[in-house]
């Protein structure tokens, strides 16, 4: 893609040394937009309601969660193509500054539309701070030490799970709704500023033509997906709904031209060559369907928490804390023991089966399951996703050429999302129209004519529920059991699916050269350790001859960076 030596550089410019320390001061940057990312999909839930009441948006605060998921699914494919064309350095930097600029105009806002508009920007800086920070580390650490990097990065998402709400409930009740915005300022800063100068990844420059036509078809394949998913999921729309047809349609058309347009493009935004990838598309299927399965369940546990505990959402987002903890813990564990031993397939094997055993224990709830027997599961489903998320996105970057890992990294998170959409859309819409019916039912046997019993399921909230007589409680209490239970049923085939995906996973050999390296534009391990030691010696005795010095950083023979196809292809 770019014009180099045969250092693999441009000309000019000296290979990035990759000593550990330069590594943990980039990871440092990499976690922080980690943060700012997944902790804003959280911290804005618990906020929702005081956010809309205020800038006057309740009918249409479904926008506020729309407007984020649209962008943020949007721009991962563009932001991982890029990234591989032009080089992550500046791409991260822009995602880091979007993302702030957008949390600062989010937080001043005083009209709810102009509100959304801020929280789609978000979306955009957070798509790319996500997929750039996976990225990243396929290019600075090799895949036989990525683990330990990954596992962290994986147990940032469930972290923020229960921080978000937490903080977003604090926020609302202690201060105001803004603070849930003002917190990324500071964080964003400081990613900036660690970013700005530990990450001195090459800048490159594209030869070939970009693919608009690609990135504008995606763009409206996605749009018309979120769209088909949120009127699919919706009561004023529905499954039946002529619209919601109509997005279905404009999905279609516009995914077939993509594929027509990739098949012709010089260099396609999504390379329809990784398909041809028997490792890359194991992966990125079990990605797919397990964002269907585990994303739903997780979208749909937590209300069930907040009515039949009575308590805040703030307080309720407490009782997900085990399954943060289990998802930290097994992200961790399995990432150090990929390192240490180089292999990778028995995790997300064993991690499908630890989720669908959980999913099969969720469909026992009852209005009367006590709370520390629903948090146990709540650990158990964290731990069988803390043993798959991360790993499969390493092993798609295992799976590919150097060159490609951004795209390759991007499309396994992009089909996720996608599963994860079609998932909380489909199963939702299924809880809530059981639940809607049970409810009319537990108001009409409470002597309410159907307009008031109505009108109660439409408006009942937690404070409402606890002000209800008790028989009334408990009756609500278990309509909402009964009406969530059921649908855990619908989600486990997905997960023996993905289970069987995952048997037939290849063990593919991990690679021992960081992303860089293997393009040529680095200098990592034991080398880099050694010109860094040299750097030092030279800093102490600057009198020394030329002879006697340690060869200068340029010198170091780097491999050619024309990359054959990679041999670990299947």
């Amino acid at each position: 893609m770019t014009t180099t030596t045969s250092h693999g550089k441009p000309p000019g410019d000296a290979p990035l040394v990759l000593t550990q320390r330069r590594i943990w001061i980039i990871f440092s940057a990499l976690i922080a937009g980690m943060m700012l990312s997944s902790l804003d999909q959280t911290i804005v839930s618990t906020a929702m309601p005081t956010i809309v009441g205020q800038l006057g948006g309740v009918e249409h605060q479904a926008w506020i969660t729309t407007s984020y998921l649209l962008a943020t699914t949007i721009v991962m494919p563009i932001y991982g193509k890029f990234g591989d064309v032009l080089g992550r350095r500046n791409l991260f930097l822009i995602a880091i500054a979007l993302f702030t600029l957008a949390s600062v105009g989010a937080a001043f806002s005083t009209g709810f539309w102009t509100f959304v508009v801020f929280r789609a920007m978000q979306g955009l800086g957070g798509g790319g701070l996500m997929i750039l920070s996976q990225a990243i580390i396929a290019d600075i650490v090799p895949a036989s030490e990525r683990g330990k990097y990954m596992g962290p990065l994986g147990g940032i998402f469930g972290l923020s799970a229960v921080a978000g709400p937490l903080l977003g409930g604090f926020f609302v009740d202690h201060l105001t709704w803004q603070w849930a915005f003002y917190i990324n300022i500071p964080i964003g800063i400081g990613a900036f500023l660690i970013a700005w100068f530990a990450l001195t990844l090459p800048n490159k420059k594209a030869e070939k033509k970009i693919d608009v036509l690609g990135v504008v078809l995606l763009s409206i394949a996605t749009t018309c997906l979120i769209f088909f998913t949120d009127f699919g999921g919706s009561a004023n729309h529905g499954w039946s709904a002529p619209e919601t047809w109509a997005w279905g349609a404009g999905l279609l058309a516009a995914a077939l031209l993509f594929v027509v347009v990739e098949a012709k493009a010089e260099d396609p935004i999504i390379p329809l060559g990784l398909f041809k990838n028997k490792v890359f598309i194991n992966a990125t299927a079990i990605g797919f369907t397990l964002g269907i399965g585990m994303f739903s369940a997780i979208a749909f546990v937590p209300t069930f928490l907040q009515m039949s505990s009575g308590t805040s959402a703030a307080v309720s987002g407490l009782l997900m804390l085990p399954m943060m903890v289990g998802m930290m813990g097994t992200s961790i564990y399995s990432g150090l023991a990929i390192t240490k031993s180089g292999r990778y397939k028995a995790f997300p094997i064993i991690g499908t089966v630890v989720t669908a055993a959980a999913m099969l224990c969720f469909t026992t709830l009852a209005a009367d399951t006590p709370l520390w027997l629903i948090c146990t599961y709540l650990f158990f489903l964290g731990a069988g996703m803390g043993l798959i998320m991360q790993v499969v996105v390493l092993v798609v970057q295992n799976a590919v050429n150097p060159e490609m890992v951004g795209v390759a990294t991007s499309t396994n998170n992009y089909f996720r999302e996608v599963g994860a959409s079609l998932g909380v859309a489909i199963f939702g819409a299924m809880f809530t129209n059981r639940l809607s019916e049970k409810l009319m039912e537990v108001f009409s046997g409470a002597g309410a004519n159907a307009a008031d019993a109505g009108q109660a399921t439409a408006t009942l909230d937690p404070a409402t529920l606890s002000q209800l007589p008790q028989p009334l409680r408990d009756g609500i209490v278990t309509a909402y059991a009964d009406s969530l239970a059921p649908v855990f049923w619908y989600l486990i085939p997905f997960l023996v699916v993905a289970f069987g995906l995952a048997l037939f996973l290849k063990q593919v050999p991990l690679s021992d050269q960081a992303g860089m390296v293997a393009r040529g534009e680095a200098v990592g391990g034991a080398e880099a350790e050694a010109l860094e030691a040299a750097q030092r010696s030279r800093t102490a005795a600057p009198a020394q001859s030329a002879t006697q010095a340690a060869p200068e950083p340029d010198a170091v023979l780097v491999e050619d960076p024309a990359v054959p196809e990679d041999p670990r292809n299947p």
